[in-house]
């Protein structure tokens, strides 16, 4: 069993503190790793080494840090195989999952590296005679990363890429549930000669080494993905030292199957934003909303495709759903199951935790389905972020989008309908960052994924995500 120390400067350290972690195997209960535990001793460390770096790696041409990255890249893809059975083993998704999402992770790194000659300023006419005035970009400084568990290296490379491209230095902090495909990035900053204090990763607590590091006054930007409780803290400790914040948070996305849909494009839609990792997805179909005129023709269509869903190994290729990551997740599903039939909503499929056999150890959860749901229910309103999916009957497009919105989150919704009036009034009436017409969830590097209410600020990817990691600076030059 390997102990993994932090990458900082360069080097593999031991937290200051001399306290260990352990990882385990959601799929069998297994310690398979030891991380450190650091703590705000530590945090003060690697940022103190990455606000020292960052004055030479910002004086690098743009051009020279993007070719660095892009064999940075390259070798994450030279160990995809490795990187991904890590990935299966720490997090418990299907390794043809774990592959894709080493590959997200580099080209999340080389989409980053294209802006290297994009990073375009103004020179704005000036009232004065004799003045210009120039608007440069320039990056922030210190950036702290922290990533959720649910696609922690694909999460890393989204971050990673832009900052350090950027000019910014960067401490990645990944969960302590799955650590080890992001520590191993250190091996490959290593390889690739990454400078030594550009790239940092480091273990510990939430409350302990990530609150340290996000209010520290050396932090100059915090970029986070997880919870929205976490969230909010971040933002609180932020106000600090006044960190430029970039949150993706929860979501509670809906899935409005209407009455003129392509039932089987739309079932099919549905069931891999609700199913895909686990329910372990962000944008996932947390509530589904069908038009009353199809939908016993819909749900013959949809429950067909649940009830074929196998339950299994990650490792194998027949499996299409894999654990939840940890014990707590899934005596939450049990809870929001129990309440909702409580609440009057009817158990459709599934519905437990699966035991003996090939799931006497590890946390296996069946594809469940919740129909006589209500919109004021618990489990419409709560996100699941786990294989839990509420139905819920609707009569107009009004009312469908009156529910959607009736929501703390505002991360994605997906809709199908081929009526293109409907689809241009969601520009105007839904109340969420993301919007997918008749397809499931999944963005692209070039799209913008951000978040309305509670599911977060600032918002990644594309040229608006790209300058959350950039200042400006303006210059009143006269020459008179």
């Amino acid at each position: 069993m390997k102990c993994y120390q932090m990458y900082v400067d360069g080097q593999w350290i031991n937290a200051k503190n001399g306290k260990l972690d352990q990882v385990l195997n959601p799929s069998t209960e297994e310690i398979i790793a030891q991380i450190q535990d650091g703590d705000a001793d530590d945090a003060e460390f690697v940022l103190s080494v990455a606000k020292t770096a960052q004055q030479g790696w910002k004086r690098k041409p743009a051009r020279e840090r993007s070719e660095l990255m892009r064999k940075f890249a390259q070798e994450i893809r030279n160990q995809r195989e490795f990187l991904a059975d890590l990935l299966v083993k720490e997090q418990g998704k299907l390794l043809k999952v774990a592959l894709g999402e080493v590959d997200v992770a580099a080209s999340f790194i080389d989409y980053a590296c294209d802006w290297a000659r994009q990073m375009d300023g103004d020179i704005v006419q000036s009232d004065n005679e004799n003045e210009h005035i120039w608007i440069q970009k320039i990056p922030r400084g210190v950036v702290v990363a922290i990533t959720a568990w649910n696609f922690p290296l694909a999460l890393a490379g989204r971050k990673i890429g832009p900052a350090l491209v950027a000019g910014n230095t960067i401490v990645v902090k990944p969960t302590s549930e799955t650590p080890l495909a992001t520590l191993e990035l250190g091996y490959i900053a290593e390889k690739v000669g990454i400078p030594a204090g550009v790239l940092n990763i480091v273990t510990g607590g939430g409350a302990s080494l990530g609150g340290a590091l996000t209010s520290n006054p050396m932090t100059n930007m915090v970029t986070m993905t997880g919870s929205t409780p976490v969230g909010q803290q971040i933002i609180k400790a932020s106000s600090n030292n006044m960190a430029h914040v970039q949150l993706e948070l929860g979501g509670k996305a809906p899935f409005i199957v209407m009455d003129d849909a392509d039932l089987e494009q739309a079932a099919a839609a549905a069931l891999h934003s609700r199913f895909d990792n686990c329910g372990q997805v962000c944008t996932c179909n947390e509530r589904m909303y069908v038009h009353s005129a199809v939908y016993e023709d819909f749900m013959s269509i949809f429950m067909e495709k649940v009830k074929g869903i196998k339950v299994g190994n990650p490792m194998n290729s027949d499996s299409d759903m894999g654990p939840k990551v940890n014990a707590r997740e899934l005596e939450h599903m049990e809870q929001l199951v129990a309440q909702a039939i409580e609440e009057g909503a009817t158990l459709a499929y599934g519905g437990k935790r699966l035991t003996g056999g090939e799931f006497s150890q590890g946390y296996w959860f069946e594809p469940t389905v919740l129909t006589n749901v209500k919109q004021e229910m618990t489990i419409v309103h709560e996100e699941a972020f786990g294989p839990i999916l509420p139905v819920i009957k609707f009569d107009t497009f009004e009312e469908a989008i009156g529910y959607a919105n009736d929501s703390d989150y505002g991360l994605a919704t997906m809709i199908c309908t081929q009526n293109i009036k409907n689809i241009h009034r969601l520009t105007h009436e839904l109340e969420c960052g993301e919007i997918y017409v008749n397809r499931g969830h999944g963005e692209q590097h070039q799209g913008f994924h951000n978040g309305y209410k509670l599911s977060g600020t600032g918002g990644e990817d594309g040229k608006y995500g790209f300058e959350q990691y950039l200042e400006k600076k303006t210059f009143y030059v006269n020459f008179g």
